[in-house]
């Protein structure tokens, strides 16, 4: 019975792998901007989901003067990713707009498995810039599958819950 517990306790921790940096001390009150997110995917418009969802989970850890990047300004196309240069246009704003920090990121699979149950899977990466040098301060990488019924987006906020954990805002 103990190794049957233990195999399903492995099984289950194979459902999601994340990696990310040293949290670093953010300051609450500080000025937020969400730029937009690149999409690596077939999926059309699963940047913009991740950015809903993104927009979300920060304002709820209390960084309540996020602003959006416009979407009257983004580039993005339904199925084409960002590129450096847009990152550097939307930084430009963050700047202009008086942002401390800026959240970026990336959506690299957001799809149903092909199969019986077509289970959700969803790999992301998330970033945080220091708005005035560029530098990124955090990051975050993490990829998670579901079960059968789970939507994909069920799965993006869980994993993005979980990369985000660690974030502190003080």
């Amino acid at each position: 019975m103990k190794r049957l517990l233990i195999i399903l306790l492995l099984l289950l921790a194979g459902c999601a792998i994340t990696d990310s940096s040293q949290v670093p001390a953010l300051d609450k009150d500080a000025k937020w901007a969400l730029l937009p997110m690149e999409n690596h995917t077939e999926t059309p418009q699963a940047a913009l989901r991740m950015e809903a969802i993104t927009e979300t989970l920060f304002r709820a850890k209390g960084a309540m003067s996020l602003k959006t990047y416009p979407s009257t300004l983004s580039q993005d196309s339904l199925f084409e990713p960002a590129d450096d240069k847009a990152l550097e246009t939307a930084l430009s704003w963050a700047q202009q707009s008086g942002a401390r920090y800026a959240i970026t990121g990336a959506v690299n699979e957001w799809r149903y498995k092909t199969g019986v149950d077509g289970e959700p899977a969803v790999g992301l990466t998330i970033k945080i810039i220091d708005v005035q040098t560029h530098q990124v301060i955090w990051s975050a990488a993490g990829a998670r599958t579901g079960w059968g019924r789970e939507a994909v987006s069920a799965v993006a906020q869980k994993l993005l819950e979980k990369l985000t954990d660690g974030i502190r805002l003080r």
